[in-house]
């Protein structure tokens, strides 16, 4: 190991490490091969990854509890490979790292894995703010297009092209990567959402109080954005409650209309007639039939007039009777 190594590794160190503490190894991050999941980096990417990546801790299957960190990288590179071709037949290139651990009698034995080659396959997590269509060059990060990543639309199997990377997280040891060179983990994660992720440190009760209440006025506001336009419970009630009082008010105008009616026909006065009973033009008229015989019209025995036989009487005696039989009637 030489000196421009050690110095590069004491970089991350409390103190200065001797050659015989350190293990180093050399890993294979990524590479701008089109992987498992029809995505690849573009050289761009690949570029952007080597300084990111150095200072980086290595872990197993991205499980981010300390306890799980095993090395870390010290210096990275893109490397060119002449004798080689993507599947899309542009020149190879990958992202090489260097990564050291403390020899411990803890990682004794991961250390004898790595060097049998047991230890091998590696994944990254890093976040990519582009997601080119290799078909149409459409960012589908923004805004998704018609092709479909796996199928042949003539001009080969189409896939998305990662670019524009704003950060490298970690990389780990995997069973199965992704891309069969190295294995990468990825994950889109769009501006807002990673300013988002953005760690604060809490330190008073004020501050979590005040955290917890962020959280919930924007969960209450994407809900409320989510039900726009509906009507809330009460509002819905209270409309329930117009439409049935409307409802009772025309069945009630509905029956006195039909009552006038029948009493009119069946000759019963109309002050009366809301006495009448029934819901329906049939129930309503039964009972109106009933009703009117106490109102039908009582023919009168027309007032005798005065006959003679009982006696005869003079002219002024006539006259009154005839007076009287004619205010009777």
């Amino acid at each position: 190991m030489d000196k421009n190594t050690l110095d590069k590794i004491n970089k991350f160190t409390r103190r200065e490490l001797r050659e015989e503490e350190i293990y180093t190894f050399p890993v294979t991050l990524c590479d701008n091969d089109i992987d498992r999941d029809c995505e690849c980096f573009s050289d761009e990417a690949l570029a952007s990854l080597s300084k990111l990546f150095v200072g980086k801790s290595g872990i197993f299957d991205h499980d981010p509890r300390g306890g799980n960190q095993t090395a870390r990288i010290f210096d990275a590179e893109v490397v060119s490979d002449p004798q080689r071709l993507t599947k899309d037949r542009r020149p190879y290139k990958y992202l090489k790292a260097q990564a050291y651990m403390v020899r411990t009698d803890n990682n004794k034995s991961l250390i004898e894995e790595i060097d049998a080659g047991i230890k091998k396959e590696v994944s990254v997590s890093c976040s990519a703010m582009k997601r080119i269509c290799s078909v149409c060059g459409n960012d589908v990060a923004k805004s998704p297009c018609e092709h479909r990543k796996g199928r042949d639309y003539g001009s080969g199997m189409c896939h998305q092209i990662l670019d524009n990377i704003t950060d490298a997280y970690e990389w780990s040891f995997v069973a199965v990567p992704a891309q069969t060179n190295a294995g990468v983990t990825k994950k889109y994660i769009p501006e807002k959402e990673e300013k988002s992720m953005e760690f604060t440190p809490i330190n008073t009760q004020a501050e979590f109080d005040a955290a917890v209440k962020a959280r919930v006025d924007a969960a209450v506001e994407e809900t409320r954005k989510g039900f726009e336009g509906w009507l809330s419970p009460e509002d819905a009630a209270k409309l329930t409650k117009e439409r049935d009082d409307l409802t009772a008010a025309n069945k009630a105008y509905a029956i006195t209309a039909m009552k006038m009616k029948a009493a009119n026909e069946k000759g019963i006065p109309l002050e009366l007639a809301d006495k009448l009973s029934g819901e329906t033009a049939e129930e309503i008229s039964k009972d109106a039939d009933s009703f009117s015989k106490y109102f039908s019209v009582q023919k009168c025995k027309p007032t005798p007039r005065y006959s003679g036989e009982s006696g005869v009487v003079d002219a002024n005696t006539a006259a009154q009777l005839e007076m009287l039989r004619e205010l009777k009637n």
